[in-house]
Formats: structure tokens, C-alpha cells, sequence
């Protein structure tokens, strides 16, 4: 295998025209490029990071994409060398039973099982297309009155009661955030965020060309004399948070905590941008920085997390009328709209009580997934909090999370390394692991067995890299 190691560094496959996921579009060109024979049995693949840049990609991107080779057989990752390529072959069995690849690094939550459950989800878009005509034109944007009032009524449980002028309907966090950055930033500006961060962020602010500084904090959340330092010294732009069950390390930021920090962003007139994608999975989280700080405060929610990662809705309030004029002007040149039948669908669900039943099964099967891993990895090296769908997993030395990744991908499990999510270097030997998704309990508990008998061996001689 090791013949054509050098002579295949300069593969760069073409993705502009895949119109799926990249890292599902570098896994099919692997093996439309094997079977076309611009790939043989023994290339070296270049080095993710390499691929990464190429390619204009995260690192995790190209990770992803190599590991979804690797579980359809097409790529051996040599420790220590890198990746080649190999003919397909079966999936590997484990204890005489066939094993399908679990894919831990994407943060999804659980998906329904109960059919009555499915049943009323599909019945509410069998509902909503009934007047498909209507949502294929073009929208107001931000959302119409109906979809922003039942916005309203799910802010409102989270003690927020934005007037209809500063709340906005848009097609997910990720285009919400470039918007905001774009009215706040210029090239060159600071912005101040956790020291483990959500990856989308540190995306949009380095096309952007901002610098993201990541502040120290404790179990609590974020070092307030920390944050009044960094202002003084940087004059950031904006503060990003995301203070209920963090991703990647699980954190809620206590009332306390939350109570200096806004305390510190109003002396210093800095905007804080607040990520709530979990903050409706505990049934009472602490109130949102948008009710502690409303006039400083953009707040965000997702509901990706609430429901399934493919509703890509999420509602924005504005810190007040001017701001909300601005974010208008700047979101709809970015997305001109949210796709009136997703949004339809959303707010039917909101109305009828389906989203109420969505919610309460994530709640129920994510507590039951968290008793599975606390049951079976080491607590001593294990973040979680019971009513989230993902933990953060610190690795026993010799452990590399680079070697752990390369121990578990052979079993047949993805992970997300903490380079993913860190601000500020170096990065821990972490990992992130997700619990939901389509996988079912058996597959989850398999999985965390694997993970759980992993932590339990030496790294081979030469992995720690």
C-alpha cells in the first residue's frame, strides 16, 4: 500500500456541483475516482488539514469525509502516516455480528420512535401542503403575523415578549449570526466568545476576518473580570454566548454568573449575541440574557435542536426598533427569506401541540441515553448534564484525541476532536460525543461500550501524534 504514498497528495476533488453534505460528497468522489481509476489501491490521500485548506473547508469537514470513506471500506488510516486508498470491502464484524458505522460527531437531537408521534408530525405536513401553491411565492420577510405570534408564544416560555417589530423568522442560526456580525463587525474586530466555541461561529467570523478571543471560565460559566479585562484591552464588538448546555461541553451558565456578565457587557456597551439553541430542552433553565440585558442583547433560537437538525427555522430578537431595521436589511440581502413551507410547518407544529409531544420525547430519551453513558464511561473524564443529547469526554493520559479518534473510527464510531470548537490554543484531549440522531438505544449503548473499552487500553506505540 505504501507504493503510492507520494503520488497522490495532489487529489482535490470537485464538490461545486455534489449538492450534499461535503463530507458525504468527499466520500463519493473517493470512490467515483477509484472505480474511474483516477484513484488506485495504495494511494496516499493528502493530508486532511491540506485537503481542508484546498478545499476552503473546516478540518472537521475533511475529517468527517475521510471517516465516511473509511466505514464504506474505501480508505485504511495508517497511524501515523495518513490515509490510502483500498478496494471496498465488507464492513468489519465484531464478535461474529455485522456492525454499521455510528456516526457520534454530528449534534442532533434524538429522533421519534413512537409511530402515533411520527403519524401526527407527518399528518401536520400533509396539513400544510394543502396550500402548496401558496408556499412556493415569495414571503414577507422575517416571517407573517401568524408565524411571528406563534414565535411569540415560544419565546415566551423562556420569559421573552419581543414586540412584533423586533422578532424575526429566519432559516436557521447560521445565517442569523453572519447577518449580525455583518451589522456589528469589520474585518480586523475583535469578538469575545467561550474558550470552546461553537465551530459555525468561528466559520463566519474568519470569512469574515474577525479575531475570536476566547475567554477563561470556570464550572460557572465565563470569568466576568476576565471579560471587563478583554474589554479594555481589545474593544470587541460583540460577545457570543451560548449559555444553556453549551455545546461542546454541556456548561449552563448560572443565574449568578449570568447576572455579572451582563453587568460587565452593559458598562463597556457591548452587544452579546445569545445562541439559545438548547435553551428549551430544560424545562426550567435560568432566564435568558435577553431578559437580564434586552437592550444589549440578540437573541437567537434555533430550533434545530428542538426538533430535527433539518427544520432549519430559528427566531431572532433585535435589541431594539433601529437594530431590528438593520438586521432586516442585512439577512434578507444574505437569504431573502425563510422557506415559507418549512416555516408553515413550524408553526402549525407550535399550534397544535405537536411541537409540545417533539419536545417532551428529546426530553425523555435524552435522559434516558445520558443514564446509558453514565452507566458506562468513566465519570471521571465525563462532562454531561442529564437532559442533553451530548457529552464532552476529557481523555486519560497516554490518550491523544487524535489517536483516540483513529481507535474508535476502526470500530466503526465518529467522534468530533475539540479542535472543532477551540478558540484558544492549545487544544484539551477531548472529544466530543453526541447521543441522538437516528441511532436507537442498542446502537448508542454499543457504541459507548466501544468508546468505554478504548479508554480502557494503552494507545498503540506509535499513536500519540
Amino acid at each position: 500500500m505504501i507504493a503510492g504514498a507520494e503520488r497522490r497528495n495532489d487529489w482535490t476533488p470537485d464538490l461545486n456541483a455534489a449538492g450534499q453534505p461535503h463530507y458525504l460528497a468527499i466520500a463519493d468522489a473517493i470512490a467515483a475516482d477509484l472505480a474511474a481509476s483516477r484513484l488506485s489501491e495504495g494511494d496516499r490521500l493528502p493530508p486532511q488539514r491540506l485537503l481542508a485548506k484546498r478545499l476552503g473547508l473546516d478540518f472537521t469537514t475533511v475529517a468527517r469525509g475521510y471517516a465516511e470513506a473509511q466505514r464504506r471500506g474505501l480508505v485504511e488510516a495508517v497511524v501515523g502516516r495518513g490515509s490510502y486508498v483500498r478496494a471496498p470491502a465488507p464492513l468489519e464484524r465484531k464478535q461474529g455480528r455485522r456492525r454499521s458505522a455510528a456516526d457520534f460527531s454530528m449534534n442532533l437531537p434524538p429522533e421519534p420512535a413512537d409511530p402515533t408521534l411520527v403519524e401526527r408530525m407527518q399528518a401536520g405536513f400533509e396539513e400544510v401542503g394543502r396550500d402548496i401553491l401558496a408556499h412556493l411565492r415569495y414571503q414577507a420577510f422575517g416571517g407573517s403575523a401568524a408565524d411571528k405570534d406563534a414565535a411569540a408564544g415560544w419565546l415566551a416560555r423562556r420569559g421573552l415578549r419581543p414586540p412584533r417589530e423586533r422578532l424575526f423568522v429566519t432559516p436557521g442560526a447560521h445565517p442569523a449570526i453572519q447577518a449580525i456580525l455583518g451589522l456589528l463587525t469589520r474585518p480586523g474586530d475583535a469578538i469575545l466568545s467561550e474558550g470552546l466555541t461553537y465551530p459555525g461561529l468561528r466559520g463566519l467570523a474568519g470569512q469574515a476576518g474577525l479575531r475570536v478571543l476566547g475567554l477563561p471560565e470556570d464550572a460557572e460559566g465565563i470569568d466576568p473580570e476576565a471579560l471587563d479585562d478583554a474589554c479594555r484591552r481589545e474593544a470587541p464588538k460583540l460577545l457570543y454566548l451560548n449559555p444553556t448546555l453549551r455545546n461542546p461541553t454541556t456548561l449552563t451558565v448560572s443565574t449568578a454568573r449570568r447576572i455579572a456578565i451582563a453587568e460587565v457587557a452593559r458598562r463597556h456597551a457591548l452587544p452579546i449575541l445569545e445562541d439559545d439553541a438548547y435553551g428549551f430542552l430544560p424545562a426550567r433553565g435560568p432566564a435568558p440574557f435577553a431578559a437580564l440585558l434586552p437592550d444589549l442583547t440578540w437573541h437567537l433560537a434555533g430550533l434545530s435542536k428542538c426538533f430535527g437538525a433539518g427544520l432549519r427555522v430559528a427566531y431572532v430578537v433585535a435589541p431594539e426598533a433601529g437594530a431590528a431595521l438593520a438586521f432586516a436589511a442585512a439577512a434578507r440581502s444574505v437569504t431573502v427569506m425563510a422557506s415559507p413551507l418549512t416555516v408553515a410547518l413550524t408553526t402549525r407544529w407550535l399550534e397544535d401541540g405537536t411541537a409540545d409531544a417533539i419536545l417532551r420525547f428529546v426530553r425523555v430519551e435524552s435522559a434516558a441515553r445520558q443514564a446509558l453513558a453514565a452507566g458506562i464511561l468513566p465519570a471521571a473524564h465525563v462532562l454531561a448534564d442529564p437532559i442533553g443529547f451530548h457529552l464532552w469526554l476529557s481523555l486519560p493520559l497516554p490518550w491523544t484525541r487524535s489517536a483516540f479518534l483513529d481507535q474508535v473510527r476502526v470500530q466503526g464510531v465518529g467522534l468530533a476532536a475539540s479542535d472543532a470548537f477551540a478558540v484558544t490554543t492549545p487544544a484539551p484531549e477531548a472529544l466530543r460525543v453526541c447521543l441522538g440522531g437516528p441511532a436507537d438505544r442498542a446502537a448508542i449503548r454499543e457504541a459507548l461500550e466501544d468508546i468505554a473499552e478504548a479508554l480502557r487500553q494503552a494507545p498503540a506505540p506509535n499513536a500519540c501524534f
